[in-house]
């Protein structure tokens, strides 16, 4: 049984951000002016992931890359409406949205995990060193 290679997170947003261009693109070329719109608002959304992450790697702070990484978790919400209201209005048939819908699924839960578990307290260190400092006062 093989396991599937893990795929950066920042790669994994870049091509997101590829496959919203494409996506955008194919709207342009309808007649659909409600498709032109809506394609603008996903491809804004869409493309800022990948860019919120990146600028959370550059993070000062944990808390500051936390914030950019929630920044980026409320994109991906914001660009799953958009599919979302493209397929409901059928604009775009649904065979060609799933897989793309499936993945900002994917990255939400990658996300929240991320932004979750940065914005857990680290362990405080403080009784540690206090215990360590204590004993040696024994």
């Amino acid at each position: 049984m093989s396991v599937a290679p893990t795929r950066d997170i920042c790669d994994r947003t870049l091509d997101y951000a590829l496959r919203a261009v494409d996506l955008f693109d194919h709207l342009q070329s309808s007649q659909n002016r409600a498709g032109w719109i809506i394609g603008d608002q996903y491809l804004r959304a869409g493309t800022s992931i990948g860019a919120n992450l990146e600028e959370a790697q550059a993070g000062e702070s944990r808390s500051d890359f936390a914030h950019k990484c929630a920044i980026a978790l409320k994109e991906a919400r914001e660009s799953l409406f958009w599919l979302r209201l493209l397929e409901r209005a059928g604009i775009v048939p649904t065979p060609r949205l799933a897989p793309l819908i499936q993945e900002t699924r994917e990255l939400i839960a990658i996300l929240t995990t991320i932004v979750v578990k940065t914005k857990r307290p680290i362990l405080p260190r403080i009784p540690v060193l206090f215990f360590s400092i204590f004993s040696l006062l024994l």
